[in-house]
């Protein structure tokens, strides 16, 4: 690393010359003098980031899909330890040199080439940002209509919600844009609050599932609605669903794992934390959504609607509140951190991590994120799978030229340059892209058929049930087209002699 890119990265001081365009202090490496977490703050990142509503969603709209409790956890423990291998591959480079997702992709995709990696992953992170403040306003909205009984129940069958939810759903909004405005330090306490309130909350839940249904026996017994080939058709789609949940993560792991002491840090804080963690949260949405079957007569698989119907108007305006304030939390730190720094990478010296949360929360709303969530089969389907065509075809472009390209030597200073290996034909990597797309597109006939533009008897059933394996489609087509495509490229990576951006393994 050159001495300006070096001493920026240290002090915060802009570059100058021509690699200034390129970095700014969110995009800098980090020396490895500088990277603290250890095995416990991967594990504790990982816990934090799965007790949210969307992982208790993620379960219980398995169950409203028709699995029993034994097949929703076992799909939701599989999904979450084949993503772990993307995340602990892509997190590596993260770890040796201390760069972040937008500019580890320089190197597969181009000095300018890598923002088209950085803005579908920042677009996903956008429709995040809209499910989880949704959540957040149908909590207040709630809380409003336990105090006022004649409100109706929110209108998810419409393209408008009505009125007052969408007031409610744009307070939460402004809130969030406010902690934005503040910065992200403003969030720490909240985060706080979060780690010690969901847990609680969640096995109050628990608790009153148990009691409810008079024990965990009738809970555990009620059988699959899905048997021999509806089970099959129904399972590979959500275990993509279950894949695609943390593809955004699986990409962008490098803003984490750049902090790491160690590579064995990263690893065993990721084995310990993702795994386990997301299985045993959803284990409580398995059981929760199961009982409201046998006290309610129906599936309520959103957990705010089922708080809604108890009669307790104080324990309800409580337990709202808390989902608001912990929602808030989760939103900031999981889905506007990765997505400011991706539209930081369009412009660094234009758009800092205020704008690019502005950016965020706008994309957010026009994304209508209460149609995203309004029944299990939109949220896996429609959102979870159709992301994670998108997100593969990128993970396997990115380990592929990592691991079989350029055997995990990268060359720090030249990730910064424009006339270095990394910028190719005019920024862009002509290979990635035409990989990109070769992965892409044999998923797009089952998208379409899916949110019905075209009709299911338009395309051949095997070319429309591809979608059903989406991320792995696009990572296998995509990783083997740019090997292929990169055979015969040599790159020449230089000493590099800045030793302190290159941790031990």
């Amino acid at each position: 690393m050159d001495s300006e890119n070096s001493n920026y990265a240290d002090s915060g001081n802009p570059p100058s010359g021509g690699r200034g365009a390129l970095i700014n202090e969110d995009l800098a490496p980090i020396p490895a003098s500088r990277r603290k977490w250890g095995t416990w703050n991967y594990a504790a990142l990982w816990i934090s980031m799965s007790l949210c509503i969307p992982t208790y969603m993620l379960a219980s709209s398995l169950i409203g899909g028709g699995m029993n409790w034994w097949q929703a956890i076992l799909t939701i423990f599989l999904g979450n330890t084949i993503v772990l291998i993307p995340m602990i591959l892509n997190g590596h480079a993260g770890a040796k040199y201390g760069i972040p997702f937008p500019v580890f992709a320089r190197a597969s995709f181009g000095t300018k080439g890598a923002n088209i990696p950085a803005i579908l992953r920042a677009i996903v992170a956008c429709g995040w940002f809209g499910i989880q403040t949704w959540i957040g306003g149908t909590a207040i909205y709630y809380m409003i209509r336990v105090w006022s009984p004649s409100l109706p129940e929110i209108s998810t069958t419409t393209l408008f919600p009505g009125i007052v939810p969408f007031l409610c759903f744009l307070a939460f909004w402004f809130l969030n844009m406010f902690i934005v405005y503040l910065g992200v330090e403003s969030i720490r306490k909240l985060l706080v609050f979060k780690a010690i309130f969901l847990p609680v909350a969640a096995l109050a839940l628990l608790f009153w599932a148990i009691s409810a249904a008079n024990g965990l026996g009738p809970i555990l017994e009620q059988p699959s609605k899905l048997s021999g080939a509806s089970f099959w058709n129904y399972f590979f789609p959500a275990l993509t669903g279950m894949v695609g949940f943390w593809a955004t993560l699986s990409l962008n792991i490098p803003d984490f794992t750049r902090y790491a002491k160690s590579q064995k840090a990263q690893i065993r804080g990721q084995i310990i934390g993702l795994p386990p963690s997301m299985t045993l949260f959803a284990f409580i949405g398995v059981v929760v959504t199961s009982a409201t079957m046998i006290v309610f007569g129906s599936t309520i698989w959103d957990p705010v609607q089922l708080a809604g119907k108890f009669e307790n108007k104080l324990m309800v305006t409580f337990a709202m509140i808390a989902v608001a304030i912990s929602t808030l939390a989760t939103n900031i730190a999981a889905n506007i951190v990765s997505p400011a720094n991706d539209f930081s990478h369009l412009s660094p010296k234009k758009i800092d991590f205020r704008m690019g949360g502005y950016i965020t929360g706008i994309i957010g709303v026009l994304i209508f994120p209460w149609k995203l969530v309004a029944d299990p089969t939109g949220y896996i389907f429609t959102w979870l799978v159709g992301y994670s065509s998108l997100l593969g075809p990128v993970g396997g472009i990115m380990i592929a030229d990592y691991y079989f390209i350029r055997r995990q030597t990268l060359n720090v200073d030249e990730l910064y340059s424009h006339k270095g290996q990394y910028a190719f034909s005019n920024g862009y990597n002509k290979h990635a892209i035409i990989a990109l797309l070769a992965g892409i597109l044999p998923n797009v006939p089952g998208f379409l058929v899916t949110i019905k533009i075209i009709a299911v008897d338009s395309v051949p059933a095997w070319i429309a049930n591809l979608y059903n394996y989406a991320w792995f489609v696009g990572f296998f087509i995509s990783a083997i087209v740019y090997i292929a495509l990169m055979r015969s490229y040599k790159t020449a990576i230089s000493t590099i002699k800045e030793t302190s951006y290159v941790a031990a393994d």
